[in-house]
C-alpha cells in the first residue's frame, strides 16, 4: 500500500509559497492553491495523488487554528502523510520585493506593505511554530529551493518503509559570510592545520585529495571525527524519537573552502556505510551542501547521497535574485 504524501505550504506573502507549490507540481502533486480550508479534507479524500495545498491569509475562512486542526485530522489517517511547510522572509527583503514588483500587500491593500507584513506575521505565526520545515528564503536562490523540496518531497513513500523518516542535511560554511540559520548544530573546525597557508593547497578545496590528506593529517582531527560520529550517533536516533523530519548540521571553517568541507564529506560517508555512526545501521537521507563552493560556481550545490540499506523564475513572483537558507522547525 502506498503512503499518500499530502503537503500544507503555507508562510508570508512574497516568501515563496508559490515557488515552492510549482516545485511540488513538477514532482507529481496535483497543486491547489488557497481553497476554502473547510475543503481540504475532501480535496485530500478525492486525491489519487500525492498532494500540495496553498493555505494563506489569501484563503477564504483563513484561521491558523482550523488549519492545524485539519493537520492533526489528517496525522490520525495511517494511509496519509502529512506535513506542513512555511515559507518566510525579512521584512526588508520582503518590503524590496513588493516594490520592485509593485505589487499590494493582500492584507494593506489600500495601506502601507510594512502594516500588511507585520499583521501576516502575527496571524501565521502559530504555523510557523508547529511547521515541519521552515523555509527562509531571505537570500535563497530559486534553483537551491527547487532542489530542497525534491530532495525532501519525493512522493513515493510505501506503506512498509520503515525509515525513520529523518532527512540529514549537511553543509559545509564559512564563518565570515555569517552562520546558516537553518542549522540545528553548528560545528567550527577553525582549530585544525588551514591550507590556506600552503600556496600549493590554497587554490584547492576539500575535496580535493591533496588538501583532504593535509586536514587530515593535524594531530587532532582523528579525535575531532570520532567525537563528531558518537554525538551523531546519539542524537540523531533522539530526533527521530521526537518527530524531527530534518535535521541540518554545518560545519564553518574560515573560508568554508577546506577544512569544514572535508569534515562535511567525512561525514556524510559515516552517515550513509553500514558502520559510520558507531555501528548505527538506520537508513538515513543524506544530502550535502558546501555553501561557499557552491556560491563560487566550484560545487554542486545540495547533491543528494543515496539511501543506505540496512544490508550494507523568482520567488512567489516577488522575489527579487536570491541567496540562502532553510531552517527545520
Amino acid at each position: 500500500m502506498t503512503i499518500l504524501r499530502v503537503v500544507l505550504v503555507s508562510g508570508l506573502s512574497g516568501a515563496g509559497k508559490a515557488s515552492i507549490l510549482r516545485a511540488l507540481e513538477d514532482l507529481g502533486y496535483e497543486a491547489v492553491d488557497n481553497p476554502p480550508l473547510t475543503m481540504v479534507p475532501e480535496l485530500v479524500i478525492r486525491s489519487e495523488r500525492p498532494l500540495a495545498i496553498g493555505l494563506d491569509a489569501r484563503s477564504r475562512g483563513f484561521n491558523p487554528e482550523l488549519v492545524l486542526s485539519t493537520l492533526n485530522t489528517l496525522c490520525h489517517n495511517s494511509k496519509l502523510r502529512p506535513e506542513l511547510v512555511y515559507a518566510w522572509a525579512d521584512e526588508t527583503v520582503l518590503l524590496r520585493r513588493f516594490t520592485e514588483t509593485r505589487r499590494r500587500h493582500p492584507l494593506a491593500p489600500q495601506g502601507r506593505v510594512v502594516d500588511g507584513i507585520a499583521e501576516e506575521s502575527a496571524l501565521t505565526q502559530p504555523l510557523r511554530e508547529h511547521a515541519d520545515l521552515v523555509i527562509d528564503t531571505s537570500d535563497l536562490p530559486l534553483a537551491e529551493l527547487r532542489k530542497t523540496i525534491e530532495t525532501r518531497f519525493r512522493p513515493e513513500i510505501s506503506a512498509g518503509d520503515q525509515r525513520p523518516g529523518l532527512a540529514v542535511a549537511l553543509m559545509s560554511f564559512a564563518f565570515p559570510a555569517g552562520l546558516p540559520r537553518e542549522a540545528d548544530m553548528v560545528f567550527d573546525a577553525r582549530f585544525l592545520r588551514n591550507p590556506h597557508y600552503d600556496p600549493a593547497l590554497r587554490l584547492g578545496t576539500g575535496l580535493d585529495a591533496d588538501v583532504a590528506a593535509y586536514v587530515e593529517a593535524d594531530p587532532d582531527f582523528d579525535d575531532f571525527i570520532s567525537k563528531l560520529k558518537a554525538l551523531l550517533a546519539l542524537i540523531l536516533p533522539r530526533f527521530v524519537q521526537e518527530g524531527k523530519k530534518y535535521a541540518t548540521i554545518a560545519v564553518g571553517c574560515t573560508g568554508g573552502r577546506h577544512r569544514s568541507v572535508r569534515v562535511v564529506e567525512l561525514l556524510a560517508h559515516c552517515l550513509l556505510t553500514q558502520n559510520g555512526v558507531e555501528g548505527d545501521q538506520r537508513k538515513w537521507q543524506v544530502t550535502v551542501t558546501h555553501r561557499e563552493l557552491e556560491r563560487d560556481g566550484l560545487a554542486h550545490s545540495m547533491h543528494s547521497l543515496a539511501i543506505i540499506e540496512d544490508d550494507a523564475e523568482t520567488h512567489d513572483d516577488l522575489e527579487a535574485p536570491p541567496r540562502s537558507h532553510l531552517r527545520e522547525a
